[in-house]
């Protein structure tokens, strides 16, 4: 894996996210964003903040935009904090 990571804790929306092992999580999550080898992918995850297990965010890993690594964690971000079961940026 990449040592490219960008981790941040954010208050879901309503309805929270989608996530493949567990269906929608809610309430204060933990985002990873995490570069996978070759650089033009990322794999994103997210956990309840403070527990030990993370789940896959539906539609990861995804491409890296040309605004890089940091561009997609913050559409990640921005899409946890709408909530409506959001799934990973598609692009």
């Amino acid at each position: 894996m990449s040592s490219e990571r960008l981790v941040d804790q954010v208050t879901a929306g309503p309805g929270g996210v989608m996530t493949d092992d567990v269906g929608v999580i809610t309430g204060d999550l933990t985002v990873a964003t995490i570069a996978l080898p070759g650089n033009s992918r990322a794999r994103i995850h997210v956990q309840y903040t403070g527990a030990e297990e993370w789940y896959v965010l539906t539609g990861s890993p995804v491409g890296i935009p040309a605004g890089g690594l940091v561009a997609l964690h913050d559409a990640v971000l921005e899409r946890v904090r709408g909530g409506g079961a959001a799934e990973a940026p598609h692009g």
